[in-house]
């Protein structure tokens, strides 16, 4: 990175970037390290911002100056340029957009090494826009994506071994359909399992001598600091299709990682396939009503935000503005505006940002605190329809959680419309589920129910039980359903919100007007053959 007319150093201190001594000591360490360049010892030493550094370098060599980051790598680097060839011209290509694609070069005065990553590009199809950035970072980038765990690994055989590790850990979870892969070091190995719907299943026992080496391999692939011992976050993008988020944490023998494998441009489920109850008119009264706020209430990994993007798929038209406010966006829709909130955004914040859009539905990824529900509130009392999730147990609790946030009775009676309440059961695998009939505890179960929420279950009735195939990896279980119970505020109850009544008064009376709690419709879906009475015990204690 060196000016075209005077010393780029020179620039730079004219451009108020760095000062006089900044230049002395960068050119100090010049003399010990005669292969760098004053922008790239500048950004090493950290004599001043890294982004104002890299900009004015830009704009000294005629070109746009960034600071590459590895999430900023939209594409399969391999899939343009083999990494012999990335790492020779010190090039990373990471962004394709209406037919260019965004390269980034260390360096950028070497006209010929521009000229091969073009003319290689161009054979296919693709015009460059080239961009420049600092060596160091395009060199970390290059050794994680290709799979340098650290130079202190020993042998490359082994550096091979334990990359194929990792990559087998990873496409086996992905093909076993896990949600969540977690490495956890334990006394004399290093455990594997996965969570397969909803429930944790041990891989694989690795010997304890390779868990530095995973543990290097893992920090590599995620753009962690491979030297620090503490709680770290990251992110693999080396699988095509899955956006990977990485989370370490010490424990009492290594550090513990916890991969959630996020699936790049799922593909919506439509919320009846979810098991959402009742037909297209009842979903109809249910959401997206102007003036109002909905929000749906479950643990954490019980499937809210998969719900919320089926309602937001359901509700989406071109004559409608919907956006979403998300921490983080774990699907991309087409045709919604999705904000991700970080830095110093909050949901808040964003809310307030995003009234001025004009949207007609707001998404709120989730109401954590009295100001986001405040502005969620006043949102739905100026003409517009939010959704959002809440951490509590079920749909009237709602209310009370509003209630200790600090939100009036009057705030919450005028403008909470609908509030969802679920749970995710295993689904019994369609391969090999058999029928049964019920036992003699089970027939006194369902007549208790019957009587309690005026149900007409025959006792003679079949249900189905797991077995276990291939198909389900001998779990008897395939995938996961919702059960849902919705209440629906009716005047009768908005009035019993008004004058403070409680969650038992206002349930009282949402029974005698038709709401089903979660064990209903979790009855339901087994009768139904969807699942079976231990799945829903396990999850609601019916017994």
């Amino acid at each position: 990175m060196e000016g075209k007319r005077q010393p780029i150093g020179v620039e730079l201190v004219k451009r108020g970037i760095v000062n006089e001594g900044d230049i002395e000591q960068a050119l100090n360490y010049q003399r010990e390290h005669p292969d760098k360049k004053i922008g790239d010892i500048i950004y090493e030493l950290d004599l001043c911002d890294p982004y104002r550094l890299i900009t004015a370098i830009g704009e000294i060599l005629g070109r746009k100056g960034i600071l590459l980051r590895q999430n900023m790598i939209k594409i399969n680097i391999s899939q343009y340029l083999s990494f012999d060839i990335a790492k020779k011209n010190k090039a990373i290509p990471f962004e394709i957009l209406n037919g260019k694609i965004k390269v980034c070069f260390a360096n950028i005065v070497n006209n010929k090494d521009i000229e091969v990553v073009r003319l290689l590009l161009l054979n296919k199809g693709l015009i460059m826009d080239p961009y420049i950035t600092f060596e160091k970072d395009i060199q970390t980038i290059l050794e994680s994506l290709e799979g340098s765990v650290s130079n202190n690994l020993e042998a490359t055989e082994q550096h091979s071994t334990t990359t194929s590790l990792v990559d087998s850990i990873i496409k086996t979870g992905i093909e076993k359909r896990a949600s969540d892969i977690h490495i956890e070091p334990m006394a004399n190995f290093v455990r594997v399992r996965y969570r397969i719907d909803g429930e944790l299943v041990t891989v694989a026992r690795i010997e304890k001598d390779k868990q530095q080496h995973l543990i290097g391999r893992l920090k590599a692939i995620s753009n962690m600091h491979q030297e620090k011992q503490e709680s770290q976050d990251g992110r693999i993008l080396l699988y095509e299709d899955y956006n990977i988020r990485v989370s370490s944490q010490p424990n009492v023998y290594g550090e513990k990682f916890v991969l959630r494998l996020l699936k790049k441009n799922s593909n919506i489920r439509n919320i009846f396939e979810l098991g959402f109850p009742e037909d297209e008119e009842f979903l109809k009264r249910t959401i997206n009503n102007r003036n109002s706020i909905s929000i749906v209430a479950a643990p954490t990994g019980e499937g809210k935000t998969t719900t919320l993007y089926s309602i937001m798929d359901y509700l989406n038209k071109p004559e409608i503005n919907i956006t979403t406010i998300e921490d983080p966006v774990e699907i991309r829709i087409d045709g919604l505006n999705q904000i991700e909130i970080g830095g110093k955004s909050t949901y808040a914040s964003s809310i307030r940002t995003v009234l001025r859009q004009d949207p007609d539905i707001i998404l709120v990824g989730e109401i954590r605190d009295k100001e986001t529900a405040e502005i969620a509130i006043q949102a739905g009392q100026t003409g517009h329809y939010v959704l959002s999730t809440i951490h509590t147990i079920d749909a009237i609790e709602i209310i009370t959680r509003l209630r200790k946030l600090g939100i009036s009775d009057y705030d919450i009676a005028s403008t909470l419309s609908t509030s969802i309440s679920q749970r995710l059961v295993r689904r019994l695998c369609s391969k090999c589920k058999v029928q049964r009939p019920l036992t003699e505890n089970e027939k006194n179960l369902i007549q208790l129910k019957n009587e309690k929420y005026n149900l007409n279950y025959s006792l003679d009735t079949m249900i189905y039980e797991a077995v276990g195939c291939e198909h389900c990896n001998k779990t008897g279980y395939y995938d996961r359903i919702g059960i849902f119970e919705i209440l629906n505020i009716t005047d009768e109850i908005k009035e019993l919100i008004m004058n403070g009544k409680s969650s038992i008064e206002i349930r009282r009376q949402a029974l005698l007007q038709g709401y089903k709690p979660l064990e209903v419709d979790g009855l339901r879906k087994v009768f139904q053959g969807e699942t079976t009475l231990e799945e829903l015990n396990k999850k609601i204690s019916i017994y």
